[in-house]
């Protein structure tokens, strides 16, 4: 099904899609089943997802009203994999390989990854690893100390759970646990380079923050006043300084990008994501510099073809412009499509990337 079908089917609650796929509406962070009798979702806020459980490590909670969990689902092997799933959840505390997932589902482990794979977009292993940090998230949140909510959840040391942080909490634990409250965040403000040759639009100030893992936040706009609230209101509980020497290098090889000298901005960075949104912006950093995808090349590249809303949404969710290259994408019709730091920056980045190749 493509994406217009499947709105039809939200739009008619059409009881035929119950198990077919689920919705999501990014402004309640809920998923409903076609069928949901909740009041229907404006059309630019929902993405589809062709699992529940897809939909919860894209960031959304199941609808209480509706259920969408205990819908049947009718596809063989979308079936499977939700079954997997279910079993990968209840066994959160062992060791799972592909062997023996084969044999509990009586398939060969290529096959059985190959098909989960192509379902759920991430293999078996990262979904129990997304699990178990979702089930981590919870406890610390809850104010379960660290070493035993690491172990609840079936990781095996704390130095594992570490070693993970920065992919998966953003931070540390210890510090998560804590909301984020005494993480230290130095950020720069720069002037952005001037258009080549006077033509073009400036891109105004550029504002580039750091923990001391990498880049968590590169923003643009047009006052520091403005970029430095909108990183305060990011960061509430963490202790912000400006620091303009200690993030020289990083700002200098932003600058360098931004002038068409350095085609590959290769920076480290410590942000939140789901595993879908760390899908998706890994897949924005493999697209080549000077070229664009549109949302639906982009939802195919990580096998998830129904899911371009939901593509858009993680492109909008994008903490680091820039090191993640979210300007790079666009509507199916060539047009540009959103942009958070506007369109005018959006169409001078891609003319600086088209004219630096």
């Amino acid at each position: 099904m493509n994406e217009e079908q499947m709105w039809q089917a939200v739009l008619n609650r059409d009881r035929a899609f119950d198990g077919v796929f689920v919705y999501a509406v990014r402004s309640t962070g809920i998923y409903c089943r076609p069928s949901c009798p909740s009041r229907k979702p404006v059309s630019g806020h929902v993405g589809f997802f062709p699992l529940p459980e897809v939909a919860e490590q894209a960031g959304f909670r199941a609808c209480k009203r509706c259920r969408p969990r205990e819908t049947t689902l009718e596809r063989p092997e979308v079936e499977q994999a939700r079954r997997i799933c279910r079993y990968i959840e209840r066994n959160l505390d062992q060791t799972l390989t592909l062997e023996a997932l084969g044999r509990e589902f009586h398939t060969s482990p290529d096959h059985l990854q190959r098909t989960f794979k192509r379902v759920v977009g991430i293999s078996p292993q990262q979904y129990q690893d997304a699990c178990r940090m979702g089930q981590l998230r919870s406890a610390l949140q809850a104010g379960q100390d660290i070493s035993g909510a690491t172990y609840d959840v079936g990781f095996g040391s704390i130095s594992r759970v570490y070693s993970r942080a920065n992919a998966q909490l953003g931070m540390t634990p210890d510090v998560y646990r804590n909301g984020g409250k005494g993480m230290q965040i130095r950020y720069t403000i720069a002037a952005s380079p001037a258009p080549w040759e006077n033509r073009g639009l400036a891109l105004g100030r550029l504002l580039v923050a750091a923990t001391e893992r990498g880049v968590c936040a590169v923003k643009m706009g047009d006052e520091d006043t403005e970029l430095e609230r909108l990183l305060a209101a990011e960061f509430s509980r963490a202790e912000l300084s400006r620091d303009d020497g200690a993030l020289a290098d990083w700002v200098e090889a932003i600058l360098t990008y931004l002038d068409g000298e350095n085609p590959h901005l290769d920076l480290p960075a410590d942000v939140q994501a789901t595993a879908f949104q760390r899908q998706v912006w890994q897949a924005l950093q493999r697209i080549p510099y000077g070229e664009t995808r549109t949302y639906s090349q982009v939802a195919a590249s990580i096998g998830r073809r129904s899911a371009v809303r939901a593509v858009a949404h993680a492109c909008a969710r994008n903490p680091v412009a820039l090191v993640v290259p979210c300007h790079r994408v666009l509507r199916t019709d060539g047009e540009l499509g959103g942009y958070r730091w506007g369109l005018g920056r959006k169409a001078e980045l891609l003319q600086r990337e088209a004219a630096g190749r």
